[in-house]
């Protein structure tokens, strides 16, 4: 185990900037998901790590010993891919070991250490097989166990439930988490998906355009989000943006309704974003602000989402418990409580509340 450390961290191919200075301390034995959309630099980032990208600037330290001019193989991380990238000729066994015996390693230590991994992955049945006889997430544990047997200081981990169907990549973060947390190794996680982010994270780092818009717990992004970009991206539904003008401690929105705010935003003024999760807003509250003509329903089971237009305009996306009878073309008594208000600078995007 180790801790990982980056300091202004930067990547350039020519006169491009891909990774513009980015600063983050791993502890030792912790989770960190990389998460953002595609093309905004997370991957690279893992590879730099990972010491298959050369660093433009900064330092990356594993262990407190500074790597950048070291090898892939003389940094002792381990890397599991989302394309498993098995040898098809190879039993799960000769998978697992062929890493091992490059390395000159024992016999009798290599057979120790892929039956102990076989066994916590619960792969033991499975070791004369070869990889075509696998599903996807067999298969993606042998790439799990293959990362595990060389007990490196660190694993990284680059979109590896991608490939994976809907249930099963629910099923294979889940073990991924226990497993992570069993073994106690410091992990770098990557990951497009947010869902995916929120429940494995002990930390996350949102990255837009090659910056880290923000570092911190799952729930301290989804309740404090510092920019309006980590406000979008974090969370399911996404959160409703509307615009509105602050004024007199409330905001007011288009169709004149006004919602009071607290903080040291209630002083200001201007032009702001308001932002408002699906799952915050009220139904029928006394003194309702928000009128909402429902345009469609999705059931989901427990819950429905309820999509619909604003008097004075704006769309909205509400959140609601599935007993609730809603007809759609009726119009909705909506509210939202102050302290689940968002308020965000409407030119630059950062948090104003």
């Amino acid at each position: 185990m180790a801790t990982v450390e980056l300091k202004g961290v930067r990547k350039t191919y020519g006169t491009t900037k891909v990774i513009h200075g980015v600063d983050l301390e791993i502890a030792d034995g912790e989770l960190v998901v990389i998460v953002g959309p595609s093309g905004c630099g997370k991957s690279t980032l893992l590879r730099m790590v990972a010491g298959l990208e050369v660093i433009t600037e900064g330092t990356i330290a594993i262990d407190g010993t500074v790597v950048n001019q070291r090898e892939p193989k003389d940094r002792d991380i381990a890397m599991v891919f989302q394309n498993y990238a098995l040898y098809p000729h190879m039993s799960v066994y000769d998978n697992m070991a062929y890493g091992l015996r490059n390395r000159g390693m024992n016999r009798d230590e290599i057979d120790r250490r892929v039956r102990g991994a076989a066994a916590t992955l619960e792969l033991g049945a499975l070791l004369e097989r070869k990889p075509r006889q696998l599903s996807g997430g067999q298969r993606q544990r042998v790439a799990m166990g293959r990362a595990i047997v060389r007990e490196p200081k660190a694993f990284l981990f680059d979109e590896p439930l991608s490939n994976l169907d809907a249930k099963l990549r629910v099923q294979m973060r889940v073990e991924i988490k226990k497993l992570q947390r069993q073994l106690g190794v410091t992990s770098l996680y990557v990951t497009h998906d947010q869902v995916e982010a929120m429940t494995m994270a002990d930390r996350l780092v949102v990255m837009n355009a090659g910056i880290a818009e923000q570092i911190g717990t799952p729930m301290e992004l989804y309740a404090r989000p510092a920019t309006i970009f980590v406000a979008g991206f974090i969370g399911s539904p996404a959160m409703n943006f509307l615009p509105g003008r602050l004024e007199g401690g409330a905001v007011t929105l288009a169709g004149g309704a006004r919602l009071p705010v607290n903080g040291s935003a209630a002083s200001a003024g201007g032009d702001v974003t308001l932002g408002i999760r699906p799952e915050h807003v009220e139904l029928n509250p006394s003194g309702a602000p928000l009128r909402l003509k429902v345009e469609l329903i999705e059931h989901l089971g427990a819950e429905s989402l309820i999509y619909g237009k604003l008097e004075g305009g704006g769309e909205l996306t509400v959140r609601i418990d599935a007993e609730k009878e809603v007809a759609i073309g009726s119009t909705l008594a909506l509210g939202v409580t102050t302290r689940h208000l968002h308020l965000f600078d409407r030119a630059g995007g950062a948090r104003l509340n």
